[in-house]
């Protein structure tokens, strides 16, 4: 284990803070990643049956580090986004005009880890420190220590919490949280089905909530999709606690005719959703990133992606402010970087929680708003290709990362 001062103290290996790290790393900029979990149980068979969407801007990025090679065979094109009220009539459909490339593609959460952690190990500039719990953080005038339960002391220029919606890291600061409960449920796994996908990704609204089917590589020569199934907390008991062959029977019923008949491929697994966003990102010689600075809702599937575009604006605002002879936690670095990103995190967490207001609650008055809405869109070719450019992750201004 490497206990020398670093420039970054990263608590949290996640998807985000594992990309940080790497990508900080291809700028000469050296990292501590601190995460309690052990890999091999993150990256086990059947331990994770989640998939993300990853945008253009996010795969730019995973390129421009050098994860293509091991994640471009693993990865499904979207080529076309359908939305459907409960399979009526009216359907509204995003597809790319020729030549402007796919809207992202899926990919299994254990491949993008397993590429992650590859690398990570194979990386100078990254000392990783895995199974390790911190007991205390510090940050003071010169610089920033985490101390493991073991007694190691890790010390660097920067803290950054990247620990996901809980981050401990970010209730010792104070950061004050905007936040509410959506009293939803999402319900994850992988599908095997008899028809192709197609590389369409599918968002159904069904009246007990929404049903999205997220294309996956075939596998074996059979057939993959991603669900997320959303549905009312109140009745998420009833729904978790189906028997496999029950499960199936009622997403068989929502599936109709689309897919043919469906077999599980994936763990079951479930989570309560919510919203929650920190006005602030920055403090004394800290930084957020990811979940740690905004939870949203699953419906835009922009997540992960708006936790990479941290990613990309703080490498770069790092990597300047280090070639003009500053230190990674100096405030002025910190500023830039929560001036780059507070306008996009916003009207991204607000577009998102504006689109599960008016498409994603259940309810009659719902349908009919979610009818309209489709229209309306379908009807304006700006507010479409909007959406398009949201999905791929391309709308305002970039860092070198994220783009081609």
């Amino acid at each position: 284990m490497d206990n020398t001062t670093r420039d970054l103290v990263i608590l949290g290996g996640g998807l985000v803070g594992m990309t940080l790290a790497l990508a900080a790393a291809r700028q000469g900029i050296t990292s501590h990643v601190i995460d309690r979990a052990d890999p091999a149980e993150l990256t086990a068979e059947g331990a994770d049956g989640r998939a993300s969407a990853i945008s253009t801007a996010s795969w730019n990025l995973f390129a421009n580090i050098g994860l293509a090679p091991a994640l471009e065979p693993l990865g499904c094109p979207i080529d076309a986004i359908a939305v459907t009220d409960q399979m009526k009539p009216g359907r509204l459909d995003f597809r790319p005009e020729p030549g402007e490339g796919s809207l992202g593609r899926m990919f299994a959460n254990r491949d993008i880890r397993l590429a992650l952690f590859e690398a990570a190990r194979n990386e100078p500039n990254i000392a990783w420190h895995t199974a390790a719990t911190v007991i205390d953080r510090d940050r003071g005038p010169h610089g920033v220590s985490a101390t493991l339960a073991d007694g190691r002391v890790l010390k660097g220029s920067l803290l950054v919490g990247a620990e996901g919606r809980q981050s401990p890291t970010r209730e010792d600061a104070g950061f004050k949280l905007a936040q509410w409960d959506y009293h939803h449920r999402a319900m994850v796994t992988a599908l095997y089905h008899e028809k192709p996908h197609d590389n369409v990704a599918w968002e159904i609204f069904y009246p007990a909530g929404p049903f999205a089917l997220l294309p996956l590589l075939d596998e074996n020569g059979r057939h993959r999709s991603a669900l997320v199934w959303t549905v009312a907390e109140e009745d998420a008991k009833a729904w978790t606690g189906l028997s496999d062959r029950a499960f199936l029977a009622e997403v068989q019923k929502r599936v109709g005719p689309i897919f043919g008949t469906v077999e599980l491929c994936a763990p079951r697994m479930s989570y309560p959703l919510s919203f929650q966003h920190t006005a602030r990102i920055v403090e004394d010689r800290l930084a957020l990133v990811g979940d740690a600075a905004h939870g949203m809702h699953p419906i835009a599937g922009q997540g992960l992606n708006l936790g990479l575009r941290d990613v990309g604006v703080l490498v770069e605002v790092l990597a300047e402010g280090m070639r003009l002879g500053l230190e990674p936690g100096d405030a002025q670095v910190l500023k830039r970087y929560e001036q780059w990103r507070s306008v996009d995190a916003v009207t991204v967490m607000a577009a998102t929680d504006t689109i599960t207001r008016l498409f994603g609650v259940p309810g009659k008055l719902s349908s009919l708003v979610r009818r309209a809405g489709m229209g309306a869109i379908q009807r304006t070719p700006a507010l479409k290709k909007w959406f398009m450019d949201e999905a791929r992750g391309m709308s305002g201004k970039l860092p070198a990362l994220l783009q081609g």
